[in-house]
C-alpha cells in the first residue's frame, strides 16, 4: 500500500472522491449555462472569439458529463474517455483556425463592449470552475483533461477581456481573430498532452502479464502449474500422502 501511496503502482479500481464528483456536476451547470450566454453575445457582437468560447464552453460541458459517466469505473474506460476528450479538444482546435481564417477574409470588427463584458462574466465563471478542480490536477488523465479543460477557458476569457479593449482601441477586428488563433492553439496543445497520457494508461490497463508453466515437485513427481509466475518447491516426502 505505500508503494501505491508514493506513486511506484496503481490499480484499476477507481477510488471517486465525493469532492470531485460534485465539482465536474457544477461545472457541467457552469459549461452549459455559459455556452447559452456566449453563442448570443458572439452573435450579438460578431466576435468570433466568443463564438469560439462558446463552442469550448459547449465541448467542456459535454466532456464533463463524460467524466461524470465513468468516473466509478475503472482505469482502461476512464482512460478511453479521456481519449474521446483529447480528440475532441483536438476537433475544436481545427474548427476554431478554420472559423478564424473565414473571419480574417469576410468578417468585420465585433463590438467591443459587449465583447468584453462577456469575457468578464466567463472569466468569473472559469476560474470558479478552475480554483474548485486544482486539487486533482495532478490524477489520471481523465482528472487532468478536466483541469487543462477549466484553466484553458480562464486563459482564453482573460485573452478575450484584452482583445475586446484591442479592437476598441485599434478599430480593427485583428485583436479577436488573434485571440481565436490562442483558443485553437491551446487546445491543440492541450489535447496532445491528454492524448499522450490516455493512450500510455490504456497501454498499461490492458497489459497482462506473462505467465510461464513452472513445474512443482511433490513426492520426487513433477506437476504441471498450468502457469504461475512463481516458483515453488516442495522438498520429497513432504507432500500429500494419501
Amino acid at each position: 500500500m505505500s508503494a501505491c501511496c508514493s506513486g511506484h503502482c496503481s490499480t484499476d479500481e477507481p477510488a471517486v472522491d465525493p469532492r470531485f464528483r460534485k465539482a465536474l456536476w457544477i461545472a457541467l451547470f457552469v459549461n452549459a449555462l455559459m455556452f447559452g450566454v456566449e453563442i448570443v453575445g458572439g452573435l450579438k457582437s460578431g466576435s468570433v472569439s466568443l463564438l469560439a468560447d462558446a463552442v469550448d464552453f459547449a465541448a467542456d460541458a459535454a466532456n464533463y458529463a463524460i467524466s461524470l459517466s465513468v468516473l466509478s469505473l475503472g482505469l482502461l474506460w476512464r482512460a478511453r474517455a479521456a481519449l474521446v476528450k483529447g480528440v475532441t479538444m483536438a476537433a475544436f482546435g481545427l474548427f476554431v483556425v478554420g472559423k478564424t481564417v473565414w473571419s480574417a477574409l469576410y468578417g468585420a470588427p465585433p463590438e467591443a463592449y459587449t465583447m468584453g463584458a462577456i469575457g468578464v462574466l466567463a472569466l468569473i465563471a472559469n476560474l470558479g470552475v478552475a480554483l474548485m478542480l486544482y486539487s486533482f490536477r495532478d490524477g489520471d488523465a481523465n482528472m487532468r483533461s478536466v483541469w487543462l479543460c477549466s484553466r484553458n477557458d480562464a486563459i482564453v476569457n482573460l485573452a478575450i477581456i484584452l482583445a475586446a479593449l484591442g479592437v476598441l482601441g485599434s478599430g480593427t477586428r485583428w485583436p479577436d481573430l488573434i485571440v481565436a488563433f490562442v483558443v485553437a492553439g491551446l487546445a491543440v496543445s492541450s489535447a496532445r498532452i491528454v492524448i499522450r497520457q490516455a493512450r500510455n494508461e490504456i497501454a498499461r490497463a490492458t497489459a497482462r502479464p506473462t505467465t510461464v508453466d513452472v513445474p512443482i515437485v511433490i513426492n520426487g513427481e513433477r506437476q504441471s502449474t498450468g502457469g504461475i509466475k512463481d516458483m515453488a518447491f516442495v522438498p520429497k516426502g513432504t507432500g500429500n500422502k494419501p
